[in-house]
């Protein structure tokens, strides 16, 4: 089947809660599914001993003690006793429809990376999972809040061992970046990928950003931010679901002949901007003396 694989922030308060959630979500996708917790934050140890989830405690970390993608990556593909291993944040709930969808894509193609978008819900307490109906509540009240990401946002990626071994990046996690690298690597690797949004309800479950020392500004735009853009370079290793090359709905895969022109349109986009803003350095002059200047510049 598959193994999961994940790293936490400290289990603690509302975060406690809501990992709890997802990881017991991810244990009833499949009765033979794998989880590994990496990472030795807070209370990691005993919700693994709790939930008898397999806790690899040491993983490469930075100066900010921020851990590293291309760790977490490379130990996964070498502890897992599944050949199919499904990366997922840690606040994520995985329903049924799930476990449909990615033997599906398995037996398709030999090479692939399927994601998809999430569900933005509140959630404030642990979920009964003793309910059999439990899934069909999380689903209905992602339905009803009716607030799915963009095709940008990317918090699961489920692909066969080897198809990132060795080649990830300094990226760190919990920063921005790292999700639309690995979509932009499946695509150059020759790899199908897979945008199974329409049949997967993946649901995030919102949080606060209390875990970073400068909030929500510093996850988003602090230095280890910065530092992973760069690896981005620009937009020539940076892809988005739109860049899918199937997409999987209710009656099977369909190819996505669209991500030929989101690809044309992006290379442009990045192919134009600098000549753009030479002109508008060049012209300026030009522009002045014709009054083109900025509303509510002052005179020179």
């Amino acid at each position: 089947m598959f193994t999961f694989f994940t790293t936490p922030k400290p289990f603690a308060g509302h975060i406690d809660v809501i990992q709890r959630n997802a990881l017991r979500s991810w244990q009833r996708v499949h009765p033979d599914a794998e989880i590994i917790l990496f990472g030795d934050d807070a209370g990691a140890a005993e919700v693994c001993r709790e939930l008898s989830i397999r806790h690899v405690p040491q993983v490469r970390k930075n100066r900010y003690a921020t851990k590293y993608l291309a760790g977490i990556y490379g130990q996964a593909q070498e502890l897992a006793r599944h050949d199919i291993l499904c990366h997922v944040n840690c606040d994520i709930l995985l329903l049924d429809d799930f476990g449909a969808a990615l033997p599906s894509v398995a037996r398709q193609f030999e090479a692939f990376l399927m994601a998809g978008r999430r569900w933005d819900v509140d959630i404030r307490e642990p979920l009964d999972f003793n309910r059999s109906d439990w899934p069909a509540q999380v689903r209905d009240l992602a339905l009803r809040t009716n607030r799915q990401r963009p095709a940008q946002w990317i918090d699961y990626f489920a692909f066969r061992k080897g198809l990132f071994r060795e080649r990830i990046p300094e990226f760190v996690i919990g920063r921005p970046g790292w999700d639309n690298w690995l979509l932009w690597f499946a695509r150059s690797s020759g790899a199908a990928l897979v945008d199974a949004s329409a049949v997967v309800c993946a649901v995030h479950q919102n949080h606060d950003y209390g875990y970073h020392p400068e909030g929500e500004k510093g996850v988003w735009e602090g230095e280890e931010a910065q530092e992973n853009y760069k690896l981005l370079e620009g937009h020539r290793k940076f892809a988005t679901l739109e860049n899918a090359t199937h997409i999987l709905q209710a009656d099977g895969l369909h190819r996505n002949y669209r991500h030929w022109l989101v690809q044309a349109r992006r290379r442009a986009a990045d192919s134009l901007s600098p000549k753009w803003f030479r002109f508008l350095n060049l012209s300026r002059p030009i522009r002045q003396r014709l009054g083109l200047r900025k509303k509510g510049s002052s005179s020179s």
